[in-house]
């Protein structure tokens, strides 16, 4: 059973770094991470009553949870269950299908077969059922949230981001978790005016810090994309088409940044990349060109003209050839999901 206390709407907006426009630091990994942002679009914070269990669908948004009283147990995308205690937050990035339940094997149900109440001045319970009853002992709370943040799965990061990132173990490795967990928990168990927003503003920083103490620990990858941002030559390439993508890249220009021959460079690119130069940045386009198209509402022309296509039939069979969709389907769409 669960009584839902609030389920609010909210637009924030999180830059894991703020210095976007400054000149590249030398470390590309940190230079294509400059302006990544996250926008939480919604909340909820609901308590929950044993025996509980609750499905959330899969959706594009990322899904965030923090467990304010009691625990529970999540049930990964993976089929494996991890028990959460009070205090721990846990970020699905991809917004993949899970489980959180009271215990492993409990009945569950769908997230939007419950019904959203307002917090009034006696605290009700309302079970799955609809009764409603008084008296009821204080349950696990929980505050979730939905929210975006501008890598897509184009993206390389973001395939190698976990199915679920837990602040628990994080807490050695980034001084600020265990505070703005302390400070969550000290909101969420309150019934302050404005504790909604607050929560809203705390879980986004607190996602943002989970993704940046994850990239900061070398994003659990040694190869691949990752060791190839930290190849000292090619890794100052990637960082440049990054944060440059409607600049009109030819393979010259990044051998000359490299400091190689144009062969020279494009063989080293492929055997560290695993594709080729101008393949990578088709892709980095049009990933900026989604963006652009889904969270800034641009025309299709716009977009297409930013990138330097001379018609914006040419950008859309390059953005088909690569995303699959054409991009009048991600134009006209909303983004799908709720948070609780």
């Amino acid at each position: 059973m669960v009584v839902t206390l609030w389920s609010f709407h909210a637009r924030n907006a999180i830059m894991l770094d703020r210095s976007s426009k400054l000149p590249i630091t030398g470390d590309p990994l940190t230079d294509i991470l400059r302006g990544l942002r996250l926008d939480g679009v919604e909340y909820g914070r609901s308590e929950m009553q044993e025996p509980w269990g609750v499905e959330f669908p899969a959706q594009e948004a990322a899904r965030f949870h923090f467990i304010g009283r009691k625990g529970c147990w999540l049930l990964r995308p993976c089929g494996e269950w991890v028990q959460l205690n009070a205090g721990d937050a846990v970020l699905l990035p991809r917004g993949d299908v899970h489980v959180l339940a009271s215990e492993p094997g409990v009945k569950t149900s769908p997230i939007t077969g419950y019904t959203v109440a307002e917090l009034c001045k006696d605290v009700y319970c309302m079970s799955d059922d609809g009764d409603v009853r008084e008296g009821c002992q204080p349950g696990t709370l929980l505050f979730s949230g939905s929210m975006y943040f501008n890598l897509d799965r184009l993206h390389p990061l973001l395939g190698m981001m976990p199915d679920v990132m837990l602040t628990h173990g994080l807490e050695a490795y980034d001084p600020a978790i265990p505070h703005l967990l302390e400070a969550m928990a000290r909101e969420v168990t309150m019934e302050r005016v404005g504790s909604g927003g607050i929560l809203a503003r705390l879980a986004d920083v607190l996602a943002a810090t989970i993704i940046r103490s994850w990239v900061e620990r070398g994003c659990g990858a040694t190869s691949g994309w990752i060791a190839a941002v930290r190849d000292r030559d090619i890794g100052r390439v990637l960082a440049a088409i990054h944060l440059e993508p409607n600049r009109e890249w030819t393979v010259e220009a990044l051998a000359k940044m490299m400091g190689a021959s144009r062969s020279g460079f494009a063989e080293r690119f492929a055997t560290i990349v695993g594709e080729t130069p101008l393949k990578y940045v088709t892709q980095v386009r049009m990933h900026q060109a989604r963006q652009w198209l889904v969270r800034d509402r641009l025309k299709i022309s716009v977009v297409a003209s930013r990138l330097g296509y001379e018609s914006e039939a040419a950008f859309s069979r390059a953005f088909k050839r690569v995303v699959g969709s054409p991009p009048s389907h991600f134009r006209a769409d909303e983004h799908p999901g709720s948070a609780a």
